[in-house]
């Protein structure tokens, strides 16, 4: 007994799953350093840091200068640590 309210459909309107168009996640091309190999950038870095202490333009961290940008990075941490605690905790 055939039911009269489906519709018959051929085999060109079946779509399977592999019939599907493949949507092909296309990467662009690394561009710069990026597409450099990582022993050469390395080389680059480390001519411009020479350079750049040459010519006096390269900044050094004073103790001071350090221990601050420790001390601020590490109230960072913490901060950001206890946002999430908090979140887990009120869940």
């Amino acid at each position: 007994m055939s039911n009269s309210n489906s519709v018959a459909m051929d085999s060109s309107e079946t779509q399977e799953p592999n019939d599907l168009p493949q949507l092909a996640v296309q990467r662009k091309p690394k561009r710069g350093f990026a597409a450099m190999d990582p022993n050469v950038v390395r080389e680059l870095a480390r001519r411009g840091g020479i350079a750049a202490h040459r010519v006096g333009t390269a900044h050094e961290f004073s103790p001071e200068e350090a221990r601050a940008a420790g001390r601020k990075g590490g109230l960072a941490g913490r901060t950001n640590a206890t946002e999430v605690v908090g979140e887990l905790e009120g869940a």
